[in-house]
């Protein structure tokens, strides 16, 4: 667990609505992980990328958060109480949609929903699974009101 301290509390940091001291703790829990830290590597690349100015940072760390996601199991992740790695892919793909649907890639946005709806039922029944899946429910409303507008256009 020591090695998830630094980790924990940087996320913490960045909950706490303190933006910019929460990032910089997450860029030092960053540099202090190993290629091979593929667990903490896709919790703290999840929670930098909800901190970036840009959506093209933004993006490119959900990206990383679910490239290292493919190489966690569960036990990587029972440190810090996440029972299930399957469980935290619907909020992966979640954001990642929201930010490609945001950059105009709707293509993308509506494959990345899919493969969170296909692990929605990974999801807790709890707050945090609710929260989820009312998120790509909302994600589902938006690209449907884009293709809508598409076709209003053509």
């Amino acid at each position: 667990m020591a090695e998830w301290h630094a980790t924990v509390e940087a996320v913490g940091l960045a909950m706490s609505g303190d933006r910019e001291a929460g990032l910089a703790a997450l860029m030092s829990a960053w540099e202090e992980t190993r290629e091979a830290d593929h667990a903490r590597r896709c919790v703290i690349a999840h929670y930098v990328a909800d901190l970036q100015p840009s959506l093209e940072d933004e993006v490119r760390w959900d990206e990383l958060a679910l490239a290292e996601h493919a190489h966690v199991a569960d036990a990587d992740l029972a440190p810090v109480g996440i029972t299930s790695a399957a469980g935290m892919a619907p909020s992966l793909h979640l954001n990642l949609g929201d930010g490609y649907l945001r950059q105009g890639r709707r293509r993308e946005a509506e494959a990345e929903l899919e493969k969170g709806l296909q692990q929605r039922h990974e999801l807790p029944a709890d707050g945090y699974g609710d929260m989820i899946r009312g998120g790509l429910d909302r994600l589902r409303s938006r690209l449907d009101e884009a293709t809508g507008e598409e076709d209003r256009e053509a």
